[in-house]
């Protein structure tokens, strides 16, 4: 379910949050889907179009058609990846705007868990595929290894009982493999298989860490939002003294992300 703090208004403060690493992601899971070239591809929650990029680059697409319901991130994506080959409108996960069967390959990055019914997001997945084709998707392991969040929210719910609300492990607890692996075969989709893709995330000092959590986009982003100028120094105050840094001052976190994909025949 979405809530005030899950604002996706500003391309330009979500690439340094989780835009640059989710191209990293995006390499690796387009390479465990080994999808075919000339293939019909669908971006659905195209955000910043880092899944979109990574498809033109190494996917050899025939086309991408990318949708995301922002129009700010729709527009942040067409005036950065400048491909033919790509397409983008405005549209809501749930309601896509294509005829049934007219794609071949159907993703999605770091999406399904905003939206306010991801059974009817998959179900739509599966309506604009062709029979054999693919749907895939990855999402972050909140409660578990996707470190620059999971400590984020550890230290915020250590000083803030508030938080837990907010807490993406607690609010998308199903963003596993048992729980997309289920959310794919109640959709109708077989041949459903998941895989956990790992990356590093390595920031030049606590400031590269901490400024993205300062542009207001997303969950976590908007936490720091509410808070007053006296608990967000606190927050941040915490986070820097707990986080492991090297002796060079960098800090490299581990983040992972669950795959999962299916075929509707």
């Amino acid at each position: 379910m979405l809530t005030a703090s899950d604002a996706w208004m500003a391309g330009e403060a979500y690439e340094p949050f989780i835009g640059r690493w989710s191209r990293l992601v995006g390499r690796e899971f387009l390479a465990w889907l080994n999808a075919p070239p000339n293939a019909r591809w669908l971006d659905i929650g195209c955000g910043t179009g880092a899944l979109t990029t990574n498809i033109l680059l190494a996917g050899a697409p025939a086309r991408v058609c990318s949708v995301d319901a922002s129009a700010a991130y729709v527009g942040f994506a067409r005036r950065f990846i400048g491909d033919s080959r790509a397409s983008y409108a405005v549209a809501d996960a749930r309601d896509v705007p294509l005829d049934s069967g007219s794609v071949d390959v159907v993703v999605s990055g770091l999406m399904i868990n905003f939206v306010p019914e991801p059974e009817r997001a998959v179900a739509e997945m599966r309506r604009v595929v062709r029979s054999n084709g693919v749907v895939a998707l990855y999402v972050w392991d909140y409660a578990g290894e996707m470190q620059l969040l999971r400590r984020f929210w550890d230290a915020a719910v250590s000083l803030d009982d508030r938080a837990r609300a907010a807490d993406e492990g607690q609010r998308f607890p199903w963003c596993n493999r048992p729980g997309l692996e289920g959310l794919f075969r109640v959709a109708g989709l077989t041949r459903v298989h998941s895989h956990p893709i790992d990356v590093r995330t390595r920031f030049r000092d606590f400031s590269d860490y901490w400024q993205p959590f300062l542009g207001g986009q997303g969950p976590a982003p908007g936490y720091v939002a509410s808070l007053t100028e006296v608990e967000r120094t606190r927050l941040r105050d915490h986070l820097q003294t707990t986080l492991p840094t090297a002796s060079d001052v960098s800090i490299e976190l581990s983040a992972r992300a669950w795959a999962v994909c299916g075929t509707p025949a």
